[in-house]
């Protein structure tokens, strides 16, 4: 079970390497642009890329980014094993 727990997180993880990478640098960046260096036009440009508004999927890219996250936290915390059952095989003398 285990061994398919890692083969979905890594596929998982390729496929969000690219959006999740580009939310990040954006996000960053327009920190930097805007909150630094008041430039509101480079501010709102870097947002439309952030939101992917610029080619008009802001309604849907920020749903999946979220759920891609969503899916890469509770695959890779049910690798780590904190939510399994341990049996008690110790017995009692």
């Amino acid at each position: 079970m285990n061994r398919a727990f890692r083969k979905y997180h890594h596929q998982i993880a390729i496929i969000l390497c690219l959006p999740l990478f580009v939310t990040v640098l954006t996000g960053m960046c327009f920190t930097v642009v805007h909150g630094w260096f008041h430039q509101r036009k480079l501010g709102q440009f870097i947002l439309q890329i952030h939101t992917l508004e610029i080619i008009h999927l802001e309604k849907i890219y920020p749903i999946l980014n979220g759920l891609g996250l969503i899916g890469l936290l509770i695959n890779g915390l049910s690798m780590t094993g904190l939510f399994r059952q341990h049996s008690n095989s110790q017995t009692k003398a």
